[in-house]
């Protein structure tokens, strides 16, 4: 069992940076591709960026390629999410997730286990 605590949302304006935290608990971290994904009411989980298991591979969505960056400390069990440049259609709650796989994938179903989420506004 893995359990994921977000942390770093909040208000920001446009253009600005923030950065997101995913602390996981359990010694078998490293065992686990992760990945932050985005939910606006109404709409689906859309996902935003993935690391592998051992942090050598990343994806990043297309909205957020050159803003976004991702990456992880297996000794410390966390996963980032840098923000940069941020517009407000980031806005929206941010999930962390993770999967017993080696390499990160786009689609919500293929995970294991969630956090709850961190809110985060991007105001114009």
């Amino acid at each position: 069992q893995v359990q994921l605590v977000e942390s770093g949302g909040g208000l920001v304006q446009a253009g600005g940076s923030l950065r997101l935290s995913c602390a996981a608990s359990g010694p078998t971290f490293s065992n686990y591709a992760m990945a932050w994904f985005r939910q606006t009411p109404g709409k689906e989980r859309d996902f935003v960026a993935g690391i592998s298991r051992g942090g050598g591979g990343t994806s990043l969505a297309d909205s957020v390629k050159g803003r976004f960056t991702i990456s992880r400390d297996n000794a410390k069990n966390t996963v980032f999410l840098q923000m940069n440049s941020l517009k407000p259609e980031d806005t929206g709650v941010y999930y962390c997730a993770a999967k017993r796989r080696t390499y990160a994938t786009i689609r919500p179903t293929d995970y294991d286990y969630w956090g709850l989420g961190t809110q985060l506004t991007v105001s114009s």
